[in-house]
């Protein structure tokens, strides 16, 4: 189908992303999913570019862009030329928000400049081990003492934590009636005493992107980190679930197009039986239909950026679109794998990593159970 959503400035944005991806990232993608983290100055090349900043005021060093449509593509370009840009996206799409719309002056001049030049990487540190979506419940500490907060707790699954310059904290900083007052937001900066950085995880996908656990004993930072106001910590943290999100949809419908590509690719050079896999009718029908889910959930997607782009864009609504294109996405990649056959499992073969990264869509964000919960509510259910 036809798309509509880009315009020529979009197009000629995404020729030179995608040269940066083959070029630059693809080549390398073995080697740092092998390490489980991508080098810094691949970072710094993104500030080279103007992507780090890209949508940060003109006055931090950034580019001053308030579109959506510039973020997606990199989000596409990432996943059809089966590449990863590690925790920078979680950095650029997810966290800096929260430090150009919540930080105070003072705060942007201090971080933002080094986040538009990628010299800066940011995380956010909220998962507990035994506080998942529910962010009500976590324990993790800030006490007053003096001008000072002192922090102690532990966080986990911590996408970026390991590379991570800035990790915006998600603390209890009084208790109540209801859990979800008393939760503040402050900033660590890497290098703090106290603050150390655990395990780099192992995970089952997404391998080159980071993920840590972070650990907080009697950790001092100023008062001038806390990022907002005291107490309010639980709603700067729905603040940006939109965009949130909605990258992870972006990515999901990008990465189903990718397995889809990849599969095309391979049945028409693989043989068997004295003929190319596509000459069966089987591979036409399955190939058919995951390309009309692809095609449902892009105009799904596009649509939900269309809306964000003019701030129309609901919690419900977005809800809706994450929890369809992720299981599209899901069964799209897991149908592209079969048709490969025994290739299929050798991560050699683009379409294994995409199987196993995928199946993270359907976890981060929020998961397809917590977007039926929201969408059910959004019916008065």
């Amino acid at each position: 189908m036809k798309r509509t959503l880009f315009e020529q400035e979009h197009d000629d944005f995404r020729a030179t992303i995608h040269k940066f991806f083959e070029s630059e990232i693809a080549p390398n993608m073995d080697e740092w999913e092998h390490a489980g983290i991508l080098p810094k100055s691949v970072f710094v090349r993104l500030g080279e570019l103007g992507v780090a900043g890209l949508n940060l005021p003109e006055e931090y060093g950034g580019g001053g862009v308030d579109d959506f449509r510039f973020n997606a593509v990199v989000l596409e370009e990432q996943a059809l030329t089966y590449s990863t840009l590690g925790g920078f996206g979680v950095s650029w799409n997810i966290v800096t928000p929260y430090l150009q719309h919540i930080g105070n002056e003072e705060q942007k001049q201090r971080w933002l400049p080094g986040v538009a030049a990628g010299t800066t990487q940011c995380s956010i540190a909220m998962t507990e081990p035994g506080t998942g979506s529910d962010l009500s419940g976590i324990k993790t500490t800030a006490v007053r003492d003096g001008d000072d907060w002192v922090i102690n707790g532990s966080k986990i699954f911590i996408t970026g934590g390991i590379n991570a310059d800035l990790v915006i904290v998600a603390c209890r900083t009084s208790t109540g009636d209801d859990r979800r007052d008393g939760l503040s937001l402050i900033v660590v900066e890497d290098g703090t005493a106290g603050f150390t950085k655990g395990r780099k995880l192992e995970k089952l996908g997404t391998r080159s992107t980071d993920t840590a656990e972070l650990f907080f004993d009697n950790v001092r930072v100023p008062g001038a980190n806390l990022l907002g106001e005291e107490g309010k910590g639980f709603s700067y943290l729905t603040l940006n679930l939109v965009q949130e999100r909605l990258t992870q949809s972006v990515s999901a419908v990008a990465t189903a197009q990718a397995a889809l590509n990849a599969a095309v690719s391979y049945v028409q050079e693989r043989h068997v039986f004295g003929k190319p896999v596509a000459a069966f009718q089987n591979t036409k029908f399955e190939l058919a239909a995951c390309a009309a889910e692809v095609d449902a959930g892009q105009a799904m997607v596009d649509k939900a950026i269309e809306l964000h782009n003019a701030r129309e864009l609901s919690v419900a609504d977005v809800a809706k679109v994450k929890l369809f294109v992720t299981e599209m996405a899901g069964r799209v990649v897991d149908k592209c794998l079969q048709l490969h056959g025994g290739y299929g499992y050798m991560l050699e073969y683009p379409i294994a990593r995409l199987y196993a990264d995928i199946r993270l869509g359907r976890i981060a964000a929020g998961s397809s159970e917590i977007m039926k919960t929201v969408i059910a509510k959004s019916l008065g259910l």
